[in-house]
């Protein structure tokens, strides 16, 4: 087994014991049962998973948080139902994985204010929305009442405003980066705002791994679920991919299915064909499947 392959496989083992962690192990305990230094494994867990061991844990209950709360269960019952030993332990870092008090999610974003623009693309009309702690929503779509609605749908109790003239930096941002990475524009890609988008820590994982897939390149599900060292998971990968909230952003229109046909897409497979022709003729010595 080479270098590469051993560390992977330490990380996935760090991450199985996460997962089966009631309460986050220490950093020196989970370093000690994979028998790497607690800063080697810091640093490789962050840059295999996009957060840190105690992110990760705490994401993972912050997804069974959220899931509880959709499902309408009482905020102390879900608090608690979800491994948390109090409820203020929550409300410390529900605006960075919630966007909101959990009270607030539940009831459909009451109390959040989302502020959004639309802009013309290529590929049809796109949205841009965010709160006060970060980018919340990137849409595509064929009109602007289209996407207001999805927008709705998603918020249905928050408050929503447009801001087109004198817009705030991180719409802005986010569209440069976007128009920059698919090249429709010539200008620098700006630094990616603040995300703020509830997801459980698989959905990370997933997304996370979607932007290291090249442009001009795919994988099929089946392959993103072996590289994440989950290899039956092909179908809870497809899952990941239709939650996605980020168009462009995590670039799941680079998954397709295992005989390379393009499958579908929550913005739909002819803005996924033209997509992904589009960034084969930028990058022409790109493969269908890359590592």
């Amino acid at each position: 087994m080479n270098a590469r392959l051993a560390t992977e496989s330490v990380l996935e083992q760090a991450r199985q014991l996460i997962e089966r962690a009631e309460e986050a192990p220490t950093l020196q305990a989970l370093a000690d049962a994979v028998q790497l230094s607690p800063s080697h494994l810091q640093r490789a867990f962050r840059r295999r998973f996009g957060m840190s061991p105690a992110e990760y844990h705490r994401a993972r209950r912050f997804g069974q948080l959220k899931t509880a709360l959709r499902q309408g269960a009482a905020v102390t019952d879900a608090v608690y139902d979800a491994g948390f030993g109090s409820g203020s332990r929550v409300y410390e870092h529900s605006d960075r994985l919630l966007g909101m008090t959990p009270a607030s999610y539940r009831a459909g974003g009451a109390g959040a204010d989302i502020r959004y623009t639309t802009t013309d693309t290529p590929l049809g009309r796109l949205l841009v929305a965010t709160t006060s702690r970060g980018i919340c929503s990137v849409t595509l779509g064929d009109n602007d009442e289209e996407l207001e609605a999805r927008l709705a749908e998603e918020f249905p109790r928050a408050t929503h405003e447009r801001v087109d003239a004198g817009r705030e930096e991180w719409l802005d941002a986010v569209i440069a980066r976007i128009a920059s990475e698919l090249g429709w524009s010539d200008t620098a890609a700006p630094e990616l705002p603040p995300l703020d988008v509830a997801a459980t820590a698989f959905q990370w994982r997933v997304w996370n791994a979607l932007t290291r897939i090249p442009s001009g390149s795919t994988k099929s599900y089946g392959e993103l679920a072996a590289e994440l060292g989950v290899p039956k998971a092909a179908r809870a990968i497809g899952q990941a991919c239709g939650s996605n909230k980020l168009a462009l952003i995590v670039p799941c229109h680079r998954i397709v299915r295992e005989d390379g046909s393009l499958g579908g897409w929550r913005w739909g497979v002819a803005r996924k064909r033209e997509l992904l022709a589009s960034e084969h003729r930028k990058e022409p010595g790109a493969s269908r499947s890359a590592a």
